[in-house]
C-alpha cells in the first residue's frame, strides 16, 4: 500500500467507537452526511458467518432508519418465508425465532439476526402502519411458503387449481439449477397458475379480501421466479445468461419494485459484498449491485465489509446439508485485508467517492486485489487459500474493516438448509 494512501486512510477513515447495537450514533455521523441524498444502500459482508459484521449492520440500520428516514431493510434471504417475518416487524404476529428458522438457511439463524429482528418490531410498535420499517426477501428460493399459502387460497376460491399446486413441491426447498430441465416444465406450470390468479383477481377478491387476493398473487410470481432458478442449467457458471446472474437479477428486481412502488422509499440492502458490488463477482457473473449502479446511478451505495483474522461459522465442502463448522483464518500478507489491518488499527470505515488520494493512492484504488471472501460454504481443505479479485473503488463506494471476526450465534433448531 503506498504511503500516501496509508497517510489518506489515516486522516480519511472514521474509527468506529463500538459494534454494539444500541450505543450512540456519533461515530456513524459521517457515514450519514454521505448517504443523505442515496435512495439505495448496499450493506456487504465478505463472510455469512461473522458476528461482528451482523452487528455493526444492525448499527447502521439503527442509524440509517432513525436518523436518514431509510423505509425497508432487503435481505438476500427468501421472498417467500421473509413475508411472515414481516408480519412479526410491523404487527407483532408469530414467533420471531421460528420464523427466522423458516427463512431455511443456516446463515440467519442466529441470535444477531434474532436481536435485529426485535429491534425492528420495537421501532415499529407505536408506528403508524405508513411509517413503520418493512423487512421484504429478495431471493426467490425455498417457497415452502407460497405453496402453503396458494394451495389454501386455491381450495378456498378455485378448488380444481389447487390440484396443480402438489406439482410445484421441488420449489420448496430447492436451490437454483437444482432441477435443470431444458423444458422448464416447473416454470410454465407456475406461470399458467400465476397468469390464472391476475385474470380472476378482482372475481377472488369480491370473495376473499383485495389483500388477501394481492397475496395470493404475489406468492404465486414468486414461485414463478423460484421456478425459473430451480430448472436452468447450471452451465454457463458465468456470464449474463448463468443461474447465477438470473438470480441477482431477480434480487436487483426486488429492489426495484420497492422503489417503483414508493417513490419516498429507502431501501438497504443486506447481501455478500460479492452482490453488493458495482461489477461481477466470481466468474464474471454481474451483480445485483451493478443492475442498481446502472439503474439508479448515484443514488445506490455500496458498502463491503471486511475483517482482518479471526473465525466465522462456514460449511465444510459442497453438501448444502453440512453443519457449519467454526472456521479460523490469520491476516496473512498479500490480501487486501492484510493491508488495511496493517495500515490503521481497530475498527474503522471509509468513503472511497470523496476526498481522493494522491493519483498514486487513487491508482492503487483502481487497481485489482486479492480479498478473501467466503459464503455459506467453504472449500474442505483449501479455503485458507480461497481469494478473489477486487478493486476498491471501482466495486464499491466505501469499505468498513474490522480488525479481528468471531463466529456469528446460531439459535438451537433442527433441520436446516
Amino acid at each position: 500500500m503506498p504511503d500516501d494512501l496509508v497517510r489518506w486512510l489515516t486522516e480519511h477513515a472514521r474509527p468506529l467507537g463500538t459494534l454494539t447495537p444500541g450505543a450512540p450514533h456519533d461515530d456513524l455521523e459521517p457515514l450519514g452526511t454521505t448517504l443523505r441524498d442515496v435512495r439505495i444502500v448496499g450493506l456487504g459482508e465478505s463472510t455469512h458467518g461473522t458476528r461482528e459484521f451482523f452487528r455493526l449492520k444492525h448499527r447502521i440500520v439503527e442509524f440509517l432508519v432513525r436518523e436518514a428516514g431509510f423505509t425497508t431493510l432487503a435481505l438476500e434471504a427468501s421472498a417467500s418465508a421473509t413475508r411472515a417475518l414481516d408480519a412479526y416487524v410491523r404487527h407483532g404476529t408469530g414467533d420471531p425465532a421460528r420464523l427466522i428458522t423458516r427463512l431455511g438457511f443456516w446463515t440467519w439463524r442466529t441470535e444477531e439476526m434474532l436481536g435485529l429482528v426485535q429491534w425492528l418490531r420495537t421501532h415499529n410498535r407505536d408506528l403508524p402502519e405508513d411509517r413503520q420499517v418493512r423487512l421484504v426477501g429478495m431471493d426467490p428460493q425455498r417457497c415452502t411458503d407460497s405453496l402453503e399459502a396458494l394451495d389454501s387460497f386455491l381450495y378456498q376460491v378455485a378448488p380444481e387449481q389447487a390440484q396443480d399446486v402438489p406439482e410445484l413441491a421441488p420449489l420448496a426447498r430447492a436451490h437454483p439449477a437444482a432441477h435443470p430441465d431444458p423444458t422448464q416444465a416447473l416454470l410454465h406450470r407456475a406461470g399458467t397458475l400465476a397468469a390464472f390468479l391476475e385474470h380472476h383477481h378482482t372475481e377472488f377478491a369480491r370473495h376473499t379480501t383485495p389483500e388477501t387476493a394481492d397475496e395470493a398473487l404475489e406468492h404465486a410470481r414468486i414461485l414463478t421466479r423460484a421456478a425459473d432458478l430451480v430448472t436452468r442449467s447450471a452451465d454457463p457458471p458465468s456470464g449474463e445468461n448463468s443461474v447465477f446472474a438470473a438470480r441477482d437479477r431477480y434480487m436487483a428486481d426486488a429492489v426495484t419494485r420497492l422503489l417503483d412502488d414508493d417513490p419516498a422509499a429507502r431501501v438497504i440492502v443486506w447481501a455478500h459484498n460479492g452482490h453488493i458490488a458495482k461489477g461481477t463477482y466470481g466468474d464474471g457473473v454481474p451483480a445485483l449491485g451493478s443492475r442498481l449502479r446502472d439503474r439508479y446511478g448515484d443514488d445506490y451505495y455500496a458498502l463491503a465489509l471486511l475483517f482482518g483474522n479471526g473465525t466465522f461459522l462456514a460449511r465444510r465442502g459442497h453438501s448444502l446439508h453440512a453443519p457449519p463448522l467454526r472456521t479460523r483464518i490469520g491476516t496473512g500478507t498479500r490480501t487486501l485485508e492484510a493491508r488495511l489491518a496493517a495500515a490503521l488499527p481497530g475498527n474503522y470505515y471509509t468513503d472511497l467517492r470523496t476526498n481522493a488520494p494522491s493519483p498514486r493512492a487513487t491508482s492503487w484504488l483502481h487497481t485489482p486485489h486479492a480479498q478473501r471472501s467466503f459464503g455459506a460454504g467453504v472449500p474442505r481443505l483449501t479455503y485458507r487459500f480461497h481469494v478473489a479479485p477486487l478493486t476498491p473503488a471501482d466495486d464499491y463506494d466505501g469499505l468498513a474493516f474490522v480488525a479481528r471476526s468471531s463466529c456469528s450465534r446460531l439459535l438451537p433448531a433442527a433441520g436446516e438448509g
